[in-house]
């Protein structure tokens, strides 16, 4: 990809976002946030919920 071409890819998508109605964007910022999976998913993988299941099972 030319350096024109990009520049003219990221000049439309800019534009694309700045033509939404700002209740649209905080909607979508929105729906990434809580699609996104927590901390301790991301950085560690399923062992921290294992962990912690133990745990209150055995607190019960």
């Amino acid at each position: 990809m030319k350096t024109n071409d990009y520049v003219k890819y990221l000049t439309q998508t800019v534009v694309k976002y700045i033509d939404q109605p700002k209740d649209v964007r905080v909607k979508m910022k929105q729906e990434r946030k809580e699609e996104k999976a927590s901390f301790l998913f991301r950085w560690f993988g399923i062992l921290p919920y294992a962990f912690m299941g133990s745990l209150k099972r055995k607190g019960k």
